[in-house]
């Protein structure tokens, strides 16, 4: 007995010293973000959506300490330890904070040609974790060397923001449609961006729309030589061409993949308009879409949903929310909304409503067969995107595809964790794990809009104010 109660004072101990490195090495511009941040934290009364894709369980405890999930359970099971702080979250709903797959750190700016994207480094991490995002893979970096100063800064607590995981430059051919993409002469340029890139601290690669198949081929089997992973928004080469050349990913999903258009011309991008008319006819759950989802799922190929970007192309459809207005530059909410004005009068015109519907079909399908979807929000298009409010909104349009709320949330938080090798430390809502947990006031198993009602934001089981971190950036993004 002496020998048990032993051991259990030096877990407690060794806990607490090992949330105090994380806690106390927070620079005072990060701490004054933290709301919560105990050695051992107890959250009551609590709804648990827990990321497995299990139905939500209401009275539970979740048990937090030295910065991992010591326990989660039903109130009367889970032992609270004497000193712990205890939260009385009656009403809210915890769920495993958000792993972003496809979460750039740039934004377009106001103004074209040619198209530029700045970063945004100071607003984007805040708005990121402010979300109930912990964890993001940058998917395609235009200022690489920003974003990884930006994750050390953030892992040795200088930036509050989620744990990063950066993606080398774009792997792009010729026909760049923007001047800070390098653009590839050959296969062996690609091994060496890759080689090069992995030594500067990339940690995956994605490959942009005018690569030829040889600098693909060339990229996929250099970062699988270092264990790594590349995924792909494509257009010269179609999906299942990409999947027998080793991508490990594919971005936006159907809408992108060029391989339906009879003129397509090999390793050549054709034109996205007669690409996608090639996709409307087709059904989804049969044919040569359907053959496309079951040689993905066979050969173990993701693909990453990002429908928020491709709603805002639907004429009035993405909702005009506050949050995200208020977010913006005058300048660059200004052009968002001419934009989105120019779309609504060209609606008649447009085949988007039918396009993003059958890109949804087309998720739900992929999963059906056995893929493995992840989420994200891409905040590139004319603007209506932004870091944290897309992707909430990400994970709303996947219950609207046809997902359960529990479901759409396993997508946005398991299967990420899952494709980065990383489902032991996070991705669900269970012991031993990091304490990365959102709190939600409200139920989104039953109403998947209260996802946007972000309280706190806990990150290694330090507490973060959403709105503080919102309010922090109000009207920052656009040029900054």
């Amino acid at each position: 007995m002496k020998k048990a109660i032993l051991a259990a004072f030096l877990a407690a101990f060794s806990a607490a010293i090992a949330w105090a490195q994380v806690a106390q090495h927070l620079a005072p511009d990060v701490r004054a973000f933290v709301r919560e941040d105990a050695a051992v934290i107890a959250l009551t009364h609590v709804r648990v959506i827990d990321g497995t894709g299990a139905a939500p369980r209401a009275g539970q405890t979740v048990l937090f300490s030295g910065g991992k999930i010591a326990a989660v359970g039903d109130d009367a099971s889970v032992k609270i330890p004497e000193g712990a702080k205890i939260l009385d979250l009656t009403g809210r709903t915890v769920i495993p904070g958000l792993v972003g797959m496809h979460d750039h750190m740039y934004y377009i700016a106001p103004g074209s040609p040619p198209a530029l994207y700045p970063e945004h480094a100071a607003s984007f991490p805040r708005l990121y974790l402010a979300g109930g995002v912990t964890s993001i893979r940058t998917t395609g970096s235009v200022e690489p060397y920003t974003d990884l100063e930006l994750k050390r800064a953030v892992d040795e607590g200088r930036v509050a923001g989620p744990r990063i995981h950066v993606t080398g430059p774009y792997l792009e051919g010729q026909g760049a449609y923007t001047p800070q993409m390098h653009q590839l002469k050959d296969a062996e340029d690609a091994r060496r961006m890759v080689e090069y890139w992995i030594g500067q601290g990339a940690t995956s690669f994605k490959a942009y729309m005018h690569i030829t198949p040889d600098e693909l081929r060339a990229a996929a089997e250099t970062a699988h030589a270092h264990g790594l992973k590349i995924t792909g928004h494509l257009c010269s080469i179609g999906f299942r061409e990409a999947a027998a050349l080793g991508i490990d990913d594919l971005e936006h999903g159907l809408v992108v993949d060029t391989e339906f258009l009879a003129s397509k011309k090999p390793g050549e991008c054709p034109s996205t308009t007669e690409a996608n008319k090639a996709i409307l006819p087709l059904e989804v759950t049969s044919g040569p879409i359907f053959d496309t989802i079951r040689d993905l799922v066979a050969r173990h190929v993701a693909v990453t949903s990002t429908l928020p970007v491709f709603e805002t192309f639907v004429a009035n459809r993405a909702p005009l929310d506050a949050r995200v207005l208020d977010a913006m530059l005058p300048d660059a909410r200004i052009a968002y909304l001419r934009r989105r004005a120019t779309i609504s009068d060209n609606a008649a015109k447009s085949d988007w409503p039918t396009l993003f519907q059958k890109e949804m079909e087309f998720e739900r399908e992929f999963v059906k067969q056995g893929g493995l979807l992840l989420a994200g929000l891409d905040p590139t298009g004319y603007g209506g995107v932004i870091a944290g409010f897309g992707d909430q909104r990400e994970v709303e349009l996947l219950v609207e595809a046809g997902f359960t709320p529990a479901e759409a949330i396993h997508i946005a938080t398991a299967n990420g964790a899952q494709f980065l090798g990383e489902l032991d430390k996070f991705g669900t809502l269970e012991r031993g794990k990091l304490a990365d947990v959102v709190v939600v006031n409200g139920d989104p198993s039953t109403n998947i809009k209260d996802i946007e009602k972000v309280e706190l934001v806990f990150k290694d089981g330090v507490g973060y104010d959403s709105a503080k971190l919102i309010e922090s950036v109000r009207g920052w993004v656009g040029l900054r």
